[in-house]
């Protein structure tokens, strides 16, 4: 199964008042584990960029005036998501910004159900508690230290760990494991040990066995031929 992590930085909340996509990354995972494949792009918004976004991601006008724009790159992004299912953190707001660019474009919008919010799936199995990309790196012990300024790639990256730790946790393979899978390691072990419980037969059962083989006629273990 094919799923591509996107994410997307951006100059501000809201495509309709004009704000743009700055940056767009996406992870391709194969049966939920990265492949190791990935796209990235920085891209030209062609407006300036707002002082509180940019405390956001860093990107600088400057910078992103050299980039390519959203159409110049469309055709490999599209080729790249094909028609995986798209694991996205906050999803209505990044197919928000993309369908805008999108929309620009005359292209098809990316359809919301092919999307599945990791923010939906962190409030479903932990309801009231922090749904950001950062608490849940914490809550899942998963190392976030570079992530000094927000930016897609090691966005999609990070959020490709947590993605697994939601959908069941980082064993991809299916172990049995029989007796109490609850009790820790170091709990079974202090557990005290029993003793064997003897299984070797009493003079009495000696004495029935051997009477049961004295009734047998014509044994296969006595002539070596078939029993009657």
């Amino acid at each position: 199964m094919r799923e591509v992590v996107l994410d997307t930085e951006t100059t501000g909340l809201d495509p309709e008042a004009g704000h743009r996509i700055v940056e767009i990354a996406c992870l391709e995972l194969q049966n939920h584990l990265p492949t190791g494949k990935s796209f990235q792009r920085y891209l030209n918004p062609e407006r300036d960029m707002p002082a509180d976004a940019l405390a956001v991601h860093g990107l600088t006008e400057e910078f992103l005036a050299q980039q390519k724009l959203f159409a110049e790159i469309v055709e490999d992004f599209l080729a790249f998501i094909g028609d995986a299912r798209l694991i996205i953190h906050n999803a209505e707001f990044d197919l928000k910004f993309v369908n805008a660019e999108l929309a620009r474009l005359g292209s098809a919008p990316l359809a919301s159900r092919r999307a599945i919010d990791t923010v939906q799936l962190a409030r479903r199995k932990f309801p009231g508690q922090p749904a950001s990309l950062d608490a849940l790196c914490q809550r899942f012990a998963i190392d976030n230290s570079t992530r000094q300024v927000h930016g897609a790639l090691l966005d999609a990256e990070l959020l490709s760990a947590v993605y697994l730790e939601l959908i069941g946790g980082r064993q991809a393979r299916m172990e049995l494991v029989a007796g109490d899978s609850d009790v820790s390691p170091a709990a079974a072990a202090a557990r005290p040990v029993r003793p064997p419980r003897p299984h070797a037969p009493t003079p009495a059962e000696e004495d029935a066995h051997r009477a049961l083989l004295a009734r047998l006629k014509n044994p296969v273990w006595g002539t070596g031929g078939a029993r009657d």
